[in-house]
């Protein structure tokens, strides 16, 4: 509801709670509740109910800079254009959890090296093919409907790599390094709220159905590497103390069930989805707004907080810089009342890698934090 692309519709699938809280917004929103644990049938009933000519997707644990939809869908102006992602900011709201990267036919990752302030076109093959994060990519409507969609054999896990190879000869795929998205992770009944796994059932699952669609001479390869891949990142969490031994042999039992329910799994090809009927609703009120960034320190907080709600609902896009003594790192997070908010030492650093930002006033460094930030989003 803060994005600076006034042309733009939102859609949400969710579970019928879920659609409840939206329509409680009161906001002109498309909804469909959706209960069933598949990311794939999610994401191609909201593209049923998609109008736009270009479709993008986030999901619930992730939050979007004002300037993410309008950078993610400036690029297919061109023609030839048919996907695109961006970055994505982990969970301190700061450091990269994902940049670009291309995926092979194997279901592996690649990272690319692209420049950080310009949009890269590239090509793809069947495969390989840039990699578009499902939090954080768009495609052409057409093209997607063209393909059949998202695989609804993928439940959970390799979906979007598989449209991936499967869209790579109909176009190029951009990567907007500035469409950028702040992506938290939700406990679920697959990992806890820190990334530990529970259970391994869909991601074997997965990997064996994008072997067999994608790399059938190399499913052998392809369960060898899963296995020692999977027992690395257990071992890992064990030896960091986040689970017990027997967790680990629980998770790999996952595994292996999970293996064999992907080689058993229905592979159906994909037929073209049906246009979209329905007409296009965007929100009101989107577009550029002015921005503001209010700092001080941390025991003004509530005074803080207090400008940050009044400035928000005048309708700014609000940075609050909420700054303690000392060298504490920094974290960012979007506050659900509706505005930016980033903590830390008035000597931490921001920025994870460099140097520390040195003995700074708070003016200083409320003008240093000011420069980085108005790349992503308006601040004055």
């Amino acid at each position: 509801m803060q994005q600076d692309q006034p042309a733009t519709e939102v859609i949400v699938v969710a579970d019928p709670g879920g659609v409840d809280a939206v329509k409680g917004l009161g906001a002109a929103i498309k909804t469909a509740a959706f209960d069933t644990p598949n990311i794939s049938a999610a994401r191609n009933l909201g593209l049923l109910l998609a109008a736009g000519d270009v479709v993008a997707f986030i999901d619930d644990d992730a939050v979007p800079e004002p300037t993410w939809a309008s950078r993610l869908t400036a690029p297919f102006e061109g023609p030839q254009v048919v996907a695109a992602t961006g970055f994505i900011r982990g969970r301190n709201g700061i450091s990269f959890q994902w940049r670009a990267s291309e995926v092979d036919a194997m279901g592996m990752d690649h990272p690319l090296e692209v420049p950080a302030d310009t949009v890269t076109l590239r090509a793809g093959t069947p495969q390989r093919s840039v990699k578009t994060q499902g939090t954080n990519c768009a495609f052409r409507a057409q093209t997607l409907r063209a393909i059949g969609g998202f695989d609804p054999a993928f439940r959970f896990f390799l979906d979007e790599a598989d449209v991936n190879l499967r869209m790579a000869p109909l176009g190029l795929t951009a990567i907007v390094p500035m469409a950028q998205v702040h992506h938290g992770y939700l406990a679920s009944d697959r990992r806890r709220g820190d990334r530990v796994p529970l259970d391994l059932a869909e991601i074997a699952a997965s990997t064996a159905v994008f072997l067999r669609r994608h790399a059938p001479d190399a499913i052998g390869l392809g369960h060898e590497r899963l296995i020692a891949d999977q027992r690395a990142r257990a071992m890992r969490h064990m030896i960091a103390g986040r689970i017990e031994p027997r967790d680990v042999t629980r998770l790999m039992a996952s595994l292996a069930r999970g293996w064999h329910d992907g080689l058993t799994r229905e592979i159906i090809a994909r037929t073209p989805l049906p246009e979209s009927g329905a007409a296009f609703q965007p929100l009101a009120d989107l577009g550029p707004r002015p921005g503001a960034l209010i700092a001080g320190r941390i025991w003004q907080r509530a005074e803080l907080i207090a400008r940050a709600k009044q400035q928000q609902q005048a309708g700014r896009i609000v940075t609050v810089l909420c700054l303690s003594p000392g060298w504490r790192r920094h974290h960012q997070r979007f506050d659900p009342a509706g505005f930016w908010i980033q903590t830390g030492g008035i000597w931490g650093r921001a920025l994870r890698e460099g140097a520390h930002p040195g003995f700074a006033t708070i003016d200083a460094r409320a003008a240093t934090e000011t420069l980085r930030l108005s790349h992503f989003r308006p601040i004055s």
